[in-house]
């Protein structure tokens, strides 16, 4: 595994931290994703997307660089370098567009990448309900047919920016008498179809990046379907591996970079006496080893893919290791405040402490939650013993959740 740039990999570096210095005004649209900043938020994606910046491993025939895993790191280091915001479409970029890469028709692959990348449209996925957070696979979400097309009921939750959003990614239950994981199709869905409600959800850390989202006798086109008809697990799957990648499993730490940290902690130390400085230094140090081990399980991840090879379990790992390692860089932070943590911002995205403390436990939850991860660590890599599943094999409509 080598972790430092290629000559070619410097030179890239170098010309993705040019244009991203040049256009910082432009690229530099607050923290989050609020409703009022999303025009502004479209707009840096689409200047990205002009410079290759985005898409940067898809095809060139689907509005992407053709470039390697290794430019894409590259690219996302540097973005985060620059504290320029995330895309405002990266759930299309990085789970729905993979999907429909992988299982779409060459006419669904032409319609929706390229808007996907220039953020001309904006995707959400709609897994989650509130009977089948963990346990996807009960979802009771239903698709029955409708002449040549289908129509969608129930309702999903935790949609990520589902209020700004122009589609979404939908798996529901096509044949409830097969069992759960058999009896379930995936759809493109547009989330401006008649018979759909979005209704945000105010979190704990002030803002309403969540929601629920109620399907009423959907209409949906079988144009829209993607993957074979009760076939859509292997479709979620797809999603979900890449979800995982997304959301940590690639060593980043969503909004508490090593530099933020090492700031913060630089600019407390002075006032600090020599226990308590000993008691902060140890447990930045505890965080940085944190950081390094999680970005090395990423650079294992990037090695695999560079090489053509399918990257092993290092996604369930570093994401279940990132998940922890936020919470613990915000601890440390809004500890570095002492009282003054009380009284500062805590949006989610607001670049503070306090936003990315209440936010973190977010991100343990989403592609995956911590359970979750262990299981597929401990049955999957170590071998130990699955934990009861009776439901597995039954059909959908007499199963239970585990």
């Amino acid at each position: 595994m080598d972790i430092e740039d290629s000559a070619e990999g410097a030179a890239f570096r170098g010309e993705v931290r040019a244009f991203v210095s040049a256009r910082r005004d432009e690229l530099s649209i607050g923290r989050g994703a609020a409703p009022e900043r999303v025009p502004d938020l479209r707009r840096a994606q689409a200047l990205l997307h002009s410079a290759g910046l985005v898409g940067v491993t898809w095809p060139v025939e689907y509005g992407g660089r053709g470039g390697t895993p290794v430019q894409k790191v590259i690219v996302e280091q540097e973005l985060d370098r620059a504290e320029v915001p995330r895309l405002i479409g990266w759930i299309g970029v990085g789970m729905c567009g993979p999907a429909i890469m992988a299982h779409g028709t060459e006419e669904q692959k032409r319609r929706y990448l390229t808007p996907m990348l220039n953020a001309d449209e904006v995707w959400c996925q709609l897994f989650s309900e509130p009977g089948a957070g963990s346990d996807l696979a009960a979802l009771s979400t239903r698709a029955v047919r409708d002449g040549d097309g289908w129509r969608i009921s129930g309702q999903k939750v935790w949609t990520t920016g589902a209020q700004w959003c122009d589609y979404g990614i939908l798996l529901a239950r096509t044949d409830p008498s097969k069992p759960k994981h058999r009896g379930l199709t995936m759809f493109l869905l547009d989330m401006r179809a008649p018979g759909l409600t979005v209704r945000p959800l105010r979190e704990m850390t002030g803002a309403a990046v969540f929601n629920e989202v109620f399907l009423d006798d959907v209409p949906v086109p079988d144009s829209a379907r993607l993957g074979e008809i009760d076939g859509g697990w292997a479709v979620a799957l797809t999603v979900l591996m890449n979800e995982r990648y997304s959301v940590g499993g690639d060593g980043t730490v969503y909004g508490a970079g090593p530099d933020a940290l090492t700031r913060a902690v630089a600019d407390a130390l002075p006032g600090l006496g020599t226990d308590r400085r000993a008691e902060i230094l140890q447990e930045y140090a505890a965080c940085w080893i944190e950081g390094l081990a999680c970005r090395m399980t990423g650079n294992r991840m990037l090695t695999a893919l560079s090489e053509g090879r399918e990257p092993g379990p290092e996604g369930s790992a570093g994401k279940l290791a990132s998940s922890a390692l936020l919470k613990r860089a915000a601890d440390l932070g809004l500890c570095l405040q002492g009282d003054d943590a009380l009284f500062g911002a805590s949006a989610a995205g607001d670049g503070t402490w306090q936003g990315i403390a209440t936010f973190a436990p977010g991100i343990s939850l989403a592609g995956g939650t911590t359970e979750v991860m262990k299981n597929i660590l401990g049955e999957r890599v170590l071998g130990l013993p699955p934990e009861p599943r009776l439901d597995k094999a039954a059909a959908a409509t007499g199963g239970k959740e585990r």
